[in-house]
């Protein structure tokens, strides 16, 4: 790479914004690219500038920074976070009786959106030739019927008033243990993180017959994840002529700031340490091919 030694600590260090582009976005400093650095992958020396820090953290977020880390490793942490972090989620719906006017299609597409408060490291994986047990399934209930409320008033229009049971939430769905569940989880709340998820109205006569059954997976999205705190590096100070020839603006190129904000399935913390195991198994799977007779 043609560069003066003024310019080589900038492109190895920091992302410039420009008006109209980005510079220096992939990352340089491998083996024999700049002469005079060694940059030989090293790990005491990574040790030595990674660090995590924790700027906040509740039961439903965690802000941190990760520093000293590639753009990959930090992406694909972020993509694993995503996506690849297991979970409990509703699977399968079984709609015995249902007279509202929600469609069962839809109705079971509802339910599955509601996520559900157990911790999936505490079940194994369920395998689909097989019917479900205590040690992969959780099973669910909504059954509610709507009637009408003899206390009301004959000159009430007001629905809250005059039906019984008409407003259909996430709080009506009741944990059925399987098997030995209800000693195994005696301490456990299984159910709905949230009671308060509008699913159905009804009106007297309709009513919800439904059993569902949640299993571990991957692919539901258990947490948010958004890679900026406050500032959003605006470049609009460049579109001033007086200004743009005397402003640069970078950023740190192994400094990436994390908000992971959860569903309330697995704390945000948990959901983290969750993420690097991932990363190292999948780092560790790797490893094992490279050793495998079938690479040679």
């Amino acid at each position: 790479m043609a560069a003066t030694m003024k310019n080589v600590d900038e492109i190895r260090n920091r992302v410039i914004l420009g008006e109209f582009g980005v510079k220096n976005v992939h990352t340089t400093d491998y083996p024999g690219n700049y002469p005079g650095y060694d940059d030989t992958w090293d790990l005491e020396k990574f040790q030595k500038n990674f660090r995590i820090d924790v700027v906040h953290l509740d039961e439903s977020s965690m802000e941190f920074d990760m520093v000293g880390i590639d753009a990959a490793i930090a992406n694909a942490f972020r993509r694993i976070l995503l996506a690849e972090v297991p979970t409990m989620a509703i699977e399968k719906v079984f709609i015995y009786n249902n007279t509202s006017i929600v469609q069962d299609e839809v109705l079971a597409h509802r339910l599955g959106l509601i996520p559900i408060k157990a911790d999936p490291r505490l079940f194994e994986y369920r395998n689909t030739e097989e019917e479900g047990s205590e040690i992969d399934t959780i099973q669910l209930q909504l059954k509610i019927k709507c009637s009408r409320n003899p206390r009301a008033s004959k000159d009430s229009s007001d629905p809250r008033e005059l039906y019984l049971n008409h407003m259909v939430y996430s709080r009506d769905i009741k944990w059925v243990p399987i098997g030995n569940q209800a000693d195994v989880f005696a301490d456990s709340s299984i159910g709905p993180v949230h009671d308060d998820i509008l699913i159905a109205q009804l009106r007297p006569g309709q009513e919800l017959d439904i059993i569902m059954h949640c299993v571990k997976g991957l692919g539901e999205k258990v947490a948010k994840v958004v890679n900026s705190r406050l500032d959003t590096c605006s470049r609009e100070v460049l579109r001033h002529d007086d200004l743009k020839n005397v402003v640069k603006l970078g950023r740190v190129r192994d400094h990436f700031i994390f908000t992971v904000e959860s569903t309330g399935i697995l704390a945000p913390d948990v959901l983290v340490t969750e993420a690097i195991k991932v990363l190292m198994a999948k780092c560790q799977r790797f490893l094992s091919e490279l050793d495998s007779p079938d690479m040679e």
